[in-house]
C-alpha cells in the first residue's frame, strides 16, 4: 500500500517552514507539503506555541462533538475571519479526520436533501477513495478497474477543456439533463474541482463555472465544490471559487484547514439544506481539539487582513513565470493550475517519472499528477520565501533539463 515512500527511500526526522531533514541531517525542500496538507509549511511556531501550551495546560484532546473551548473558539474565528467578510452564511459540519469523509458527508446529505440518487461528476475528478467518494473518483487505478467493486449512482461528464478549447461541455451538461431520454437521471448533485489537483491541475474557467451551477440551481440539484486541496489559500484566496460568480451549496475542506498537518474535515452546509437528523452522520474523530487549537490560530496569523493573499499572489506570478521558462525546455509541454498550485504537463509519464527523480537526487521533493502522471505538480507551502522557491525551481529546472536527455 506504500506509495511516497518507494519514491523517496529516505527517513525524515525534522521540518521546518519548506525544509526537512532525513537522519543524517541532510537537507531537502519539500514542494510537496503533505500533498497540500501543509499551506503553512511545517511546524509553524505560533500553531505549535498555541498546541503544546494547550497539551501542557491538559486541554481536552478528544471531544467527539461535544462543546469545547478549542471548538468554540475554532467557529467564532472560522465565523469572524472567513465567512462573515465573504458575506457567507454556512452551517459547519464537522466531518473528521480525512477529505474523503467530507465527501461522503455531502453526497449523503445532497441525496437525503433532494430525494435523488445520481450525481454528477467531472472526469479526471479526485474526490477520495472510500467508496461513496470512489465512485465519483475518476482515475481508473483509484477506482480498482476490473476489480469487483460497485461504485454506483454517478454519472460521469466531461470537465471544462476535456474536449478541447472549442468546445463547451457545460452545453452537455443542460443538453442530458434537459432531455427525459438522455439516459440521465435527474441529479442530488453536481460535484467538482475548481482546479483539479490529483487529475493533473485542470482549471475551469469562471463562464463554466457559473453555468454549471445555474444548470444544478434549475434542475433542482446542490452545487458541491471540493475545495480539500485547491482551497485555505491555494489557488489564491481563501475558498478557490471566490471571485467566480458562484456561491455552493455545499464546500467539502480539509488538507489545510488544521493548519498544522492535523487530521480536520469540514463540510459547509447553507443552511436550507442542513436537514440531517441528531447523530445521522457520526464520527468518532470529529471531536480532534488539538486541530482545532492550530486551525484558530492559522487563520488568526494569516486570515486577519489580506496581506497574505498578497503574498500567495507574489509567489504564484513567480512560480508561473520559472515554470513557463522551464516548460520551453521540454518540448510540447504546458504551464497548468492557478495561483500556488500551478505545474508543467510533459505529457510523457516517463519523462515526468524522471524529472521527478532527478530533482529527489538534488533533494527537492515532488510529485506528479494527471491521468498518466505527465504533470509535474508544485505544491509548495504558501509561505515558502521567494529564495527558497527559486532555489526550488533551479533544480527543477537542472532536472528537466538532464532527465530528457536520460529518457531521449
Amino acid at each position: 500500500m506504500r506509495s511516497y515512500s518507494r519514491k523517496y527511500e529516505i527517513v525524515f526526522e525534522e521540518a521546518r517552514g519548506t525544509l526537512v531533514w532525513d537522519a543524517d541531517g541532510r537537507e531537502y525542500m519539500d514542494f510537496l507539503a503533505g500533498a497540500g496538507s501543509l499551506n503553512y509549511g511545517h511546524n509553524d511556531p505560533d500553531m505549535a506555541e498555541a498546541l503544546v501550551a494547550h497539551i501542557r495546560r491538559g486541554g481536552i484532546a478528544q471531544g467527539l462533538d461535544l462543546f469545547t473551548r478549542p471548538k468554540m473558539e475554532f467557529l467564532e474565528t472560522f465565523e469572524g475571519l472567513v465567512l462573515e467578510p465573504r458575506s457567507m452564511d454556512y452551517r459547519i459540519h464537522f466531518t473528521g479526520p480525512t477529505g474523503t469523509n467530507a465527501v461522503e458527508a455531502a453526497l449523503k446529505l445532497a441525496r437525503k436533501a433532494t430525494g435523488r440518487r445520481n450525481v454528477i461528476a467531472f472526469t479526471n475528478g479526485f474526490h477520495g477513495v472510500s467508496q461513496g467518494a470512489l465512485a465519483a473518483t475518476g482515475n481508473r487505478d483509484h477506482r480498482m478497474g476490473g476489480a469487483t467493486v460497485s461504485l454506483p449512482d454517478v454519472t460521469r461528464l466531461p470537465y471544462d477543456g476535456y474536449l478541447g478549447g472549442s468546445v463547451d461541455t457545460s452545453e452537455l451538461l443542460e443538453r442530458v439533463l434537459s432531455d427525459p431520454s438522455s439516459g440521465v437521471d435527474a441529479p442530488a448533485a453536481i460535484l467538482l474541482e475548481t482546479v483539479q489537483g490529483e487529475g493533473g491541475l485542470n482549471v475551469a474557467s469562471r463562464p463554466w463555472l457559473r453555468r454549471v451551477a445555474a444548470i444544478a440551481k434549475a434542475n433542482g440539484a446542490l452545487l458541491i465544490v471540493d475545495d480539500i486541496q485547491a482551497g485555505v489559500g491555494r489557488t489564491g484566496s481563501f475558498f478557490s471559487f471566490e471571485g467566480m460568480g458562484v456561491t455552493p451549496d455545499l464546500v467539502t475542506l480539509s488538507k489545510s484547514i488544521s493548519g498544522f498537518g492535523l487530521p480536520m474535515s469540514l463540510l459547509l452546509i447553507k443552511p436550507e439544506f442542513d436537514v440531517w437528523k441528531p447523530g445521522e452522520h457520526n464520527g468518532t474523530f470529529r471531536g480532534n481539539a488539538h486541530a482545532f487549537v492550530t486551525a484558530r490560530v492559522a487563520l488568526e496569523k494569516f486570515w486577519g487582513d489580506r496581506s497574505f493573499q498578497h503574498e500567495i499572489e507574489r509567489s504564484s506570478a513567480l512560480v508561473g513565470e520559472r515554470l513557463a521558462r522551464i516548460a520551453r525546455l521540454v518540448p510540447g509541454a504546458t504551464v497548468k493550475g492557478r495561483g500556488m498550485m500551478q505545474g508543467i504537463d510533459v505529457r510523457d509519464g516517463d519523462v515526468a517519472a524522471e524529472i521527478c527523480r532527478r530533482s529527489a537526487q538534488r533533494r527537492l521533493i515532488i510529485e506528479s499528477a494527471g491521468p498518466k502522471d505527465e504533470v509535474i505538480k508544485i505544491l509548495a507551502p504558501l509561505t515558502t520565501s521567494e529564495q527558497i522557491l527559486n532555489r526550488g525551481l533551479d533544480i527543477l529546472e537542472e532536472s528537466a533539463a538532464a532527465g530528457l536527455h536520460a529518457v531521449a
